[in-house]
């Protein structure tokens, strides 16, 4: 049992009386820094000072793919932390790591600790729940992409700063503005495979692969290069070709880019809004996801990326109990209403979502509802609940790598479509024989 040593223990033995029983610590691994850092180091300061029996001890890792990679080595040498931050591209590979992980629920059904699955958000905790819908991990930061609006740069462009964009057809339309008013950036992206693929067909409910996604088998076959697909990467390479697209980079390399000012438009995670209001000196506007209206059933639902906490095995029952206790801690309506408000992703309960609509922050902060409303309007289907596929890291990077090809014009949206699924694919079998 990993333990402080207690302030006074020594004195307390020398006086013939029982020691202070020392603060069992919680070693915590994510990937955040700058304000996102600071927020949780801030959750983490007020669980720590609200009781005396745990201090958990949170060290960032690096990015996603980094501190996925840190708590796979970690515990392969028997050093793994008791709560590890991953991305939701890792969860079928957590899923997979048997003796690895202590699902959620186990964690807090041996708590004794109250813990009632139904209070968390289904379109949240469907990611990451087994098929009998037990949790096995911890919904932590939780986004989902919408539009970011320069309505000065609408303006400047002689257009209405109000004007519908959700539509694609509406946004050309804008970009077509931008450009002639002679904007360097009509529109930019980030995490385009996340936006532009995985949202994409979710949204106009159209499967991204096989076996629901995922969901259903592990023999999955990537379906990212059908129709709805292609056209929609076909027409970005087009605005990319005549300059109304301007790709910034694989990750978020356009927020800094579009949060300058320089940029007409831009598709973010909704987690983006922290950032975006802190450092926008122009009038911003938060609007939905846009769609194509000619695909049956759209706008159907978007869905999640961010990350979840898992609990790692190999831990004593003390300090299970003290991630149950920071597990609840964190689920409470105030702590998630805060984390929402200050951060844009969704809060993870209903009450948290009440709380902050009953406080006037929704009005007082338009479009900050927006995401919430694109995850939850519609009951999900197959195709949009969310995706579980193994070296999916490692897939985003092929996809990355073929979108780059349709960007620099190097390629058609077709032929990069279909190379990307042929070697996700190849992935995809390697990552089945290894964990059947």
């Amino acid at each position: 049992m990993k333990k402080f040593i207690a302030a006074g223990v020594f004195a307390a033995l020398m006086a013939g009386v029982a020691p202070a029983t020392a603060a069992t610590q919680i070693d915590f691994w994510h990937a955040f820094s700058g304000r996102l850092g600071e927020l949780l180091d801030e959750q983490v300061s007020k669980f720590n000072a609200s009781q005396s029996d745990y201090v958990v001890v949170a060290t960032s890792k690096g990015n996603y793919s980094e501190t996925l990679n840190a708590g796979i080595a970690a515990f392969r040498a028997g050093e793994q932390p008791d709560i590890l931050q991953v991305f939701e591209v890792g969860t079928a590979t957590m899923m997979a790591a048997k003796g690895a992980i202590k699902p959620v629920y186990e964690v807090m059904a041996e708590s004794g600790l109250p813990f009632d699955q139904s209070a968390y958000l289904a379109a949240v905790t469907g990611y990451y729940t087994t098929t009998d819908g037990e949790m096995l991990s911890l919904p932590y930061n939780s986004s989902t992409p919408v539009l970011y609006v320069n309505k000065d740069a609408l303006t400047a462009a002689g257009l209405d700063p109000e004007m519908d964009l959700s539509t694609w057809d509406k946004v050309g339309t804008a970009l077509d503005a931008l450009k002639a008013s002679g904007s360097k950036c009509p529109m930019t992206t980030a995490w385009q495979s996340w936006v532009h693929l995985e949202n994409l067909s979710a949204y106009h409910n159209v499967p991204f692969a096989t076996k629901d996604n995922g969901f259903a088998g592990l023999d999955t076959e990537l379906a990212l290069n059908g129709d709805v697909q292609v056209k929609h990467i076909e027409t970005f390479g087009q605005w990319a070709k005549d300059g109304k697209f301007i790709y910034s980079g694989r990750r978020n390399e356009g927020g800094a880019t579009f949060r300058a000012g320089e940029c007409g438009l831009f598709t973010e995670s909704s987690a983006g809004y922290a950032g975006v209001k802190n450092e926008a000196t122009f009038d911003f506007a938060i609007r939905p996801l846009p769609y194509w209206s000619e695909v049956d059933g759209a706008p159907q639902n978007t869905i999640i990326g961010g990350a979840s906490l898992w609990v790692m095995e190999g831990q004593t029952p003390e300090e299970y109990k003290g991630v149950a206790a920071f597990f609840n801690f964190l689920s409470s309506s105030d702590i998630q209403a805060k984390w929402h408000q200050d951060t844009g992703y969704l809060p993870i309960t209903m009450a948290a979502y009440e709380a902050t609509k009953a406080s006037g922050f929704y009005d007082e902060n338009p479009g900050t509802d927006i995401a919430i409303i694109q995850m939850t309007g519609k009951a999900p289907t197959a195709n949009s609940k969310g995706l579980r596929l193994g070296s999916f890291d490692q897939i985003r990077g092929i996809i990355d790598e073929e979108l780059e090809g349709v960007w620099n014009g190097s390629k058609t949206a077709k032929e990069a479509l279909d190379s990307a699924a042929v070697r996700g694919d190849e992935l995809l079998r390697r990552f089945e024989q290894a964990n059947r």
